[in-house]
């Protein structure tokens, strides 16, 4: 119902052309996806912008054309298809296709493409069988791939389809170097391998990670539970009942949106800072490769990480880290200093409640602020969400380095980043970079100016207090 997956990808779908220079909640776009109107993700997906033209999609059952669809009756008709009980491309009207499109099962032995279709497509055959199609589709010149359906359909093109471990699509999957749109969105999880996303954006692609553009299912979910707890608490009191619970839940559904969407801007946007640094930035990169993988939380053949050779002649060739590879190492980063606050004291610092206090609905903090206060996860949710704002407002590079040179752990490290932050009122403008009118290049450059000048103020705190 609240189509919160599909919300968070949509945030890092957004990033991606504001750096093109493209709003796409009003300039038209064309969009060819993995998915029908039935399914969350793909569904809700294609409802969250009326200048969307879907000219090409399919699931396991048909595959939809429409070469030149009007945005907005094509949105009132996906907008239709969803709220029904059931639904497939067929029930998608037909008088709504634009010429040369249609709607084709995918048992047919050759599907007819018209001049238009070959055209949205960029092929010059007449026709095609059904798997040649969907290949086609993926690697159709368009402007967003969406994933919101079953299955890995993009590997690099040094991978085998064994290497994939998808056998049911193998006549389908395409490699990420034949990809000519401009984004891909993965809404679903594995649409492509991770080599296959390295691979894209190395071609000039962009394009994050499956957990990174769809974690707002597990981010809600995490959301949900905190505030569970604590309600509960306030019903064992008398505080509350159960009646009152379940409409102070319902009504805190847009405000639960709210805060997980905006972890999702923010991954997006900290990805898009660290990107910033290019071939320069290869060296700390390395070093801090090493330092996770040192300290066992990172295996770089797991994660598909160059060695440091090939990411040095990389540097050399004036390529940086790719958004995938930056993904893998925003969330490792992340999840190293979690742990570290979490077995600090720093996060029983009082100073800190108005962070746990933060990270729960308006409607809660002031009537249920005790149980907040004295929630049992209070530990967890504070690292977690110090964690969150460290790394993407200063990227996952710097806290490990101040460690090294001021010979401090991560929790001081933290902690010296709270004070600094309060003194120099950064939030204010962290605010005013995120809302004032400029080029997008200009405001990542900004938010990156900011992130090394905080650098300086942390390491005078941690060098006069040590971070206490």
């Amino acid at each position: 119902v609240m189509g919160i997956t599909a919300r968070g990808a949509w945030e890092a779908v957004k990033r991606h052309f504001r750096e093109l220079g493209k709003d796409i909640q009003s300039e038209p776009f064309t969009v060819v996806g993995c998915g029908d109107m039935s399914g969350d993700v793909f569904g809700n997906g294609m409802l969250l912008s009326k200048a969307i033209k879907l000219v090409a999609a399919f699931d396991h059952r048909h595959i939809f054309l429409d070469p030149n669809p009007d945005p907005a009756k094509s949105w009132e008709e996906r907008n239709r298809m969803f709220a029904l009980p059931r639904s497939s491309w067929e029930d998608y009207d037909k008088g709504l296709i634009s010429e040369g499109g249609g709607v084709f099962a995918r048992s047919l032995k050759k599907i007819p493409l018209t001049p238009q279709v070959q055209e949205i497509l960029g092929v010059t055959e007449s026709e095609m069988e059904p798997t040649a199609l969907i290949s086609a589709i993926l690697k159709s010149p368009n402007d967003l791939l969406w994933f919101g359906g079953i299955g890995t359909y993009v590997k690099a093109a040094a991978q085998s389809h064994g290497d994939v471990g998808d056998p049911a699509n193998d006549r389908l999957r395409v490699n990420a170097e034949q990809l000519r749109v401009k984004v891909v969105g993965e809404g679903a999880n594995l649409g492509t391998t991770q080599a296959g996303r390295i691979a894209f954006s190395l071609h000039g692609g962009r394009i994050n990670t499956d957990f990174i553009d769809n974690s707002a299912g597990v981010d809600c979910s995490d959301n949900e539970v905190n505030i569970k707890i604590a309600l509960a608490a306030a019903k064992r009191s008398g505080k509350l009942t159960e009646d009152a619970r379940v409409e102070l839940l319902s009504a805190m559904t847009d405000e639960v949106a709210h805060l997980v969407l905006e972890d999702n801007r923010l991954q997006a946007l900290a990805l898009s800072i660290a990107e910033r640094g290019g071939a320069a930035a290869m060296p700390a990169w390395s070093r801090l490769i090493d330092v996770l993988e040192e300290g066992g939380d990172l295996d770089r053949k797991t994660e598909g990480l160059a060695g440091a050779e090939d990411l040095a002649r990389r540097a050399a060739a004036g390529q940086g880290l790719t958004r995938p590879e930056l993904a893998v190492l925003l969330s490792s980063s992340k999840l190293v200093l979690q742990r570290a606050l979490e077995e600090s004291t720093v996060v029983d610092d009082p100073v800190l409640e108005e962070e746990l206090v933060a990270a729960f609905p308006p409607q809660m903090q002031e009537d249920f602020e005790s149980e907040i206060v004295h929630h049992r996860l209070r530990r967890e949710i504070i690292a977690t969400k110090l964690a969150n704002r460290i790394i993407n407002r200063m990227g996952p590079v710097i806290p490990f380095e101040l460690c090294e040179e001021e010979g401090v752990s991560l929790a001081q490290v933290a902690a010296a980043f709270v004070a600094a932050e309060r003194l120099l009122d950064l939030r204010k403008t962290w605010d005013l970079l995120d809302s004032a009118q400029m080029p997008e290049t200009l405001r990542l450059d900004l938010f990156d100016r900011v992130a090394q000048g905080l650098r300086g103020h942390v390491a005078d705190v941690l060098r006069s207090g040590r971070g206490t």
